[in-house]
């Protein structure tokens, strides 16, 4: 599913990520973990074609800055740091549920079970929720659609602490249907979800 070859990246002289290698079969479920500053962030935007880099990055036998649209309808993706998007809450939902062939109705559900009723701030740009709120809606985004890679960065970061048992359960469900990568820096709440670690330090 996922085959990263020799994946560098260099900014401005600092090389972030050095000649990386990293195969993720169908189905398997990773752990990318490492401490701030090892590169976890830059190595995701690397898969999803946000970089340009050095050698190769593929993920359905694809290569993702020469197929990116195509390689992104496949993938369900929370960043670590929400987008300072404008648009209301609902202009989002119906642009995401158009771009990922998938219903509101079905973010919304998601959206409700992590805590967070969609309804109550559908005319408030997404910009002014709280970091909890724009979390959860990230996340309902990713996993209200039937994505077949999910690739998550620190994505229980700003959960409380009932909405973060109720996520994992939620991609606990997704496990038999989907490839995961998971960064965070607590390898503990992601080892029984997990099958293996890839540890990154220092690129």
């Amino acid at each position: 599913m996922i085959r990263l070859h020799a994946l560098t990246k260099v900014f401005k002289k600092l090389k972030v990520l050095d000649a990386l290698e990293l195969n993720v079969t169908e189905g398997e479920r990773i752990a990318l973990v490492g401490s701030n500053g090892a590169g976890k962030t830059t190595m995701i935007r690397c898969m999803l074609g946000e970089y340009t880099f050095g050698g190769s990055v593929e993920i359905g036998g694809k290569s993702t800055r020469a197929n990116r649209s195509e390689v992104l309808k496949r993938v369900g993706f929370v960043p670590q740091l929400p987008p300072p998007l404008k648009m209301p809450v609902k202009e989002l939902l119906r642009f995401s549920a158009a771009v990922s062939g998938t219903k509101v109705s079905a973010i919304e559900d998601i959206a409700s079970r992590l805590g967070l009723d969609v309804k109550l701030f559908a005319s408030q740009p997404f910009v002014k929720l709280s970091g909890g709120q724009k979390q959860k809606l990230l996340i309902a985004i990713a996993l209200g659609r039937e994505a077949e890679l999910l690739i998550m960065d620190e994505p229980a970061a700003n959960l409380d602490p009932e909405a973060r048992h109720v996520f994992f359960n939620l991609l606990a469900e997704r496990a038999a249907k989907a490839t995961m990568i998971i960064s965070s820096h607590n390898l503990h709440e992601l080892e029984e979800l997990c099958d293996a670690a890839a540890i990154l330090d220092l690129g």
